[in-house]
């Protein structure tokens, strides 16, 4: 599986709408912070940072259709965790509508929106584009 970083953000903002993820928060400079996998005009899927110094927002993990069920999904959060090790990133915190299971398999647990830094509630995803009934989940890593 061949990952790049900073996917072309109209490609990439196609499949986040695709799968009814927010993208209105989205400008180009985001996807610096991408990772995906699959051609680039297409990607078959992405997942993204927001780095806040030593806590990141993981957001927008997606996968295409016909990509669902080969692993792209598990890979792509092990390669944006070691990326955000890589940048100094100690806990990782998340949103999701339905992805609870999937995350919990992979080391995250749920916690308090109460509980999540001030700059993390501050996001535009945090604050107002995903729901409050979303889950909110978070990883501790270790920073490299």
């Amino acid at each position: 599986m061949n990952f790049y970083h900073h996917p072309p953000a109209a490609a990439a903002k196609t499949l986040l709408a695709a799968e009814g993820l927010p993208t209105a928060d989205l400008a180009a400079e985001h996807f610096a912070h991408f990772i995906a996998c699959g051609p680039e005009d297409s990607p078959d899927a992405v997942v993204g940072l927001e780095l806040y110094g030593d806590v990141a927002l993981l957001r927008s993990l997606a996968v295409s259709p016909g990509a669902r069920g080969k692993g792209y999904g598990g890979a792509l959060v092990a390669e944006i965790e070691a990326y955000a090790q890589q940048l100094g990133v100690r806990e990782l915190y998340l949103l999701t509508n339905s992805a609870e299971a999937f995350f919990s398999r992979r080391g995250y647990s749920s916690v308090e929106r109460t509980n999540v830094p001030e700059t993390i509630r501050q996001t535009a995803e945090f604050s107002s584009l995903c729901p409050a009934s979303a889950v909110c989940m978070h990883k501790r890593i270790e920073a490299r």
